[in-house]
């Protein structure tokens, strides 16, 4: 693991050249209280660098930085908007190297699927700089002719934006670029885990010539109160955020006194349900891109494996070779397929619902014992269960993790009532042969997003989001941007 250590201290010097002040008001400043903390690299649990530890005072900074921005930023054109999203894509795709080294030193995953998230983050900047100019209104006769209607889009004014720690710089990307085409101004609040690849975004903003307090970005270990600090303030329009149903129902709570605009992208508990008619080796394929993308840490993973019973022991047996295979180390080492988990209590999460799933009588095909973990505390190697009752708390709750968990049905019937019975619902996957049947599975499905045949469905041009508890409104596609706008109506008395 020589490699890696050097690459890794390289990329410890690199996070010491990034901003690890906030910026506000265009200033990169220190709290008010002059507090610090630690930000670590999960694959070790060293520190790679301290940074400003924002509270109420400068969330309030923020606040009025933001909303004395809001004015002239939402009055610039469109072209100007676009134009300058554009440059921030440009010096994104130039420093790509630079982002996903640092995305890997703070969250772990693989430094190739890091490269993958940068040219993902960086494609919403460019899908955002062309809608800028696209926020087109209408004009019509009213029906009974007496009156002209005119509709037009506003930017909803100063917005909240809180970010999660699984994709460091692509989930700020999908909230930042389309608020900014839109006119909005920002406070942005990153994961306290991975804080450093919003800073290093935030200094190529502002030297790309962002205007002073357009984007506000306060780091912090204690994001509630800070959080409900700004939500409290009656200037704040938008809340938009990225975690958990749990924090999501709490957030939701905190912005009704404003009757905040909102968008909650939260949990999910993804089926992946195999019919009889499918290849199942794609399906393969494609469950091993849905379960170990950025190590199974993304709410769109797949959790739970639906397969036919006809075709399910050749599935388990594809599945069972492919998770064996892969390489358990730091993210840093090009021989890793697979890094840490955040942290080890995320480790220890993961881990013990499988356990449990074991004790109710789940049949262990891969399990996280069979070979060594890797070389710190955070990491884990992939899991396969097959025959999971439904009393196991892995079938009902979202695992963050590399294990699969395999449900085995008779009828097309049986095999969409199970892939439907969650209170989640932003992604199902489903692999068939039949047209038809694929048909009825997307009208049937219960989520969001539906992918076919494939194990990924993110893109910067299309409608991300969830249904029942997995969240409201869309990012990405040309709907992302109008979250961002409230339409404004006028009624013109007709010609004389």
């Amino acid at each position: 693991m020589q490699q890696g250590t050097d690459a890794a201290g390289q990329r410890i010097a690199g996070a010491a050249r990034t901003p690890t002040g906030m910026l506000v008001g265009g200033e990169w400043r220190e709290s008010r209280e002059g507090a610090r903390f630690p930000v670590l690299d999960p694959a070790t649990g060293e520190v790679i660098a301290t940074v400003a530890d924002a509270g109420v005072e400068d969330a309030a900074d923020a606040m009025d930085a933001a909303a004395a921005a809001f004015p002239r930023w939402s009055a610039a054109s469109p072209r100007r908007r676009a134009a300058l999203l554009h440059d921030v894509f440009t010096a994104v795709h130039d420093r790509a190297e630079e982002f996903a080294a640092l995305v890997t030193l703070e969250m772990g995953k693989p430094l190739a699927e890091s490269r993958a998230e940068v040219a993902y983050a960086a494609d919403f900047l460019r899908w955002y700089s062309e809608e800028a100019v696209r926020l087109t209104g209408t004009f019509r006769t009213a029906p009974g002719g007496a009156a002209r209607h005119l509709t037009l889009n506003r930017p909803v004014g100063p917005c909240l934006l809180v970010t999660p720690w699984n994709f460091p710089l692509a989930m700020i990307t999908r909230k930042v670029a389309p608020a900014l085409a839109a006119g909005c101004t920002v406070v942005l609040k990153p994961a306290e885990e991975t804080p450093l690849s919003a800073l290093l975004l935030a200094r190529v903003m502002a030297e790309a010539g962002l205007p002073a307090g357009v984007v506000n970005v306060l780091s912090t270990s204690r994001p509630g109160p800070l959080v409900e600090a700004v939500l409290g303030d009656r200037r704040i329009r938008k809340l938009s955020f990225t975690g958990s149903t749990e924090v999501g129902r709490r957030l939701l709570a905190l912005a009704a006194p404003g009757v905040l605009r909102t968008s909650m992208e939260l949990g999910g508990n993804a089926p992946f349900v195999v019919f009889d008619d499918a290849d199942v080796d794609a399906a393969v394929e494609g469950a091993v891109a849905a379960k170990l993308r950025n190590g199974g840490q993304s709410c769109v993973a797949a959790n739970r494996f639906i397969v036919a019973d006809s075709v399910a022991p050749r599935f388990v047996g594809g599945l069972a070779e492919r998770l064996r295979a892969q390489v358990v180390g730091p993210g840093d080492d090009p021989r890793s397929t697979l890094g840490p988990l955040i942290s080890q209590a995320q480790r220890d999460r993961a881990a013990g619902l499988v356990d449990d799933a074991v004790a109710h009588g789940a049949e262990p095909v891969v399990h996280y014992g069979e070979g060594a973990a890797g070389p710190g505390d955070a990491f884990l190697r992939p899991v396969l269960l097959d025959r999971v009752p439904p009393s196991a708390e892995i079938a009902r709750k979202e695992i963050f993790g590399p294990a699969a968990a395999v449900y085995r049905f008779s009828t097309e019937e049986e095999g969409l009532a199970l892939a439907n019975d969650t209170r989640s619902g932003l992604v199902g996957y489903v692999y068939t042969r039949d047209l038809d049947r694929a048909v009825r599975a997307i009208e049937a499905l219960e989520c969001g997003m539906v992918g076919v045949n494939r194990g990924h469905v993110s893109d910067a041009s299309a409608p991300f989001g969830g249904v029942k508890e997995s969240g409201l409104g869309r990012e990405g596609g040309e709907i992302g941007v109008q979250e961002y706008l409230e339409t404004r109506y006028a009624s013109i008395a007709a010609p004389a």
